[in-house]
């Protein structure tokens, strides 16, 4: 029997990450070209002038190192997620849960009747065991099982030996003497005793 309750779910988490690229280049050369203009045309005096084609073309004057961007990356993320449910009829999670505690009685008492079970037939067992003279020994492991069982009102008498002194001869105290009985008898003469 399953009773579906409200439940709370917490869920702990940690996650990483790396990235890089390879081979790793910080940064690059760029070349700077000659684009300068100073002839290639004449004014009205004659003096040179630009005339808007590089005087130089192709020619590298210098290079600028410039910079890539490029980086490894590393990210951490630590968290939790929690997620909460409840069902929405009380009155069946009510009833789930007295069957549940119903179920519940009747295995304990299912339990109680089959160990009371146990405990009676333990002590018919023992019992009759003990009546008949029969039981373990004191230093066996199973001396336990019988030792709470007494039996009461037992009909009979356990086999055993009595010793009985028999006197001897000399010990004899027969006498053949009136005398040794004690006073003599006197009766008095013409009284008479009833005879009962």
């Amino acid at each position: 029997m399953q009773c579906q309750g409200p439940t709370v779910n917490f869920t702990p988490f940690i996650t990483g990450s790396v990235s890089a690229q390879k081979p790793f280049e910080g940064y690059y050369d760029t070349p700077v070209f000659d684009m300068r203009d100073l002839s290639g045309a004449l004014d009205n005096d004659g003096n040179d002038i630009a005339d808007g084609a590089p005087d130089n073309p192709g020619d590298i004057l210098f290079y600028q190192p410039t910079r890539t961007g490029q980086k490894d990356n590393y990210n951490l993320s630590l968290g939790f997620s929690a997620t909460w449910s409840t069902p929405m009829d009380k009155k069946l999670q009510d009833q789930c849960k007295q069957a549940a505690s119903a179920n519940i009685a009747m295995m304990q008492q299912l339990t109680a009747n089959k160990r009371l079970d146990f405990e009676i037939a333990r002590l018919k067992n023992c019992g009759n065991l003990i009546k008949e003279g029969i039981r373990f020994h004191p230093k066996s492991p199973y001396y336990a099982i019988c030792a709470d069982v007494i039996v009461e009102n037992v009909t009979h008498i356990k086999q055993h030996h009595h010793t009985i002194p028999s006197p001897s001869v000399s010990e004899s105290r027969v006498s053949e003497s009136a005398a040794d009985l004690g006073a003599p008898l006197t009766t008095l003469p013409g009284s008479s005793f009833p005879v009962r």
